[in-house]
């Protein structure tokens, strides 16, 4: 049985050039099926260095989100990763991933009531070596592992640093 699925990770995005207009179809196609959706935000390199991250995640939160209600806010997972640290080594600073963990909190709570249930997800060379640190942030709900995933080892650390919280 399926439960969740990942909607708008930023190979669909630049990759497979998917809108956010086919990422909102799928986001609400995924409710209509009582899937939860895990919806993939997150800026490019040269985005941030222009210093439109705030932006780039706030237009990828409303535009992937347009037409849900506030009680299907609740059934909707975010993972915030900023395309720039997906699978380079790069990792945004524990400062980064709070302070956009933070205003992804502040967007999802202007689209539903303050009884919510957020869940916001960081992804971008999870480790290790460093998945502790990432899952004590606040609002840092666990993480979206992608390459460490693949060696067990690694991977159970990271469940092992994931079950200490």
């Amino acid at each position: 049985m399926v439960d969740y699925v990942i909607i708008g990770h930023s190979e669909r995005r630049h990759v497979f050039m998917e809108s956010d207009k086919d990422i909102r179809f799928k986001v609400q196609a995924a409710l209509r099926n009582r899937l939860q959706p895990i919806l993939c935000i997150g800026e490019t390199a040269h985005e941030r260095t222009l210093g439109e991250t705030r932006e780039v995640l706030q237009d990828q939160i409303v535009n992937g989100l347009a037409n849900i209600t506030a009680e299907e806010i609740d059934h909707v997972v975010i993972a915030y990763e900023p395309v720039w640290a997906i699978g380079t080594g790069q990792v945004a600073s524990a400062e980064q991933i709070a302070a956009m963990h933070a205003f992804i909190y502040a967007e999802l709570l202007s689209f539903a009531n303050k009884s919510a249930n957020i869940r916001a997800l960081y992804g971008g060379s999870v480790n290790a070596q460093n998945a502790q640190t990432i899952l004590t942030l606040p609002n840092v709900d666990g993480a979206l592992v992608g390459g460490a995933s693949l060696q067990a080892d690694s991977f159970a650390a990271i469940v092992q640093a994931a079950a200490k919280q």
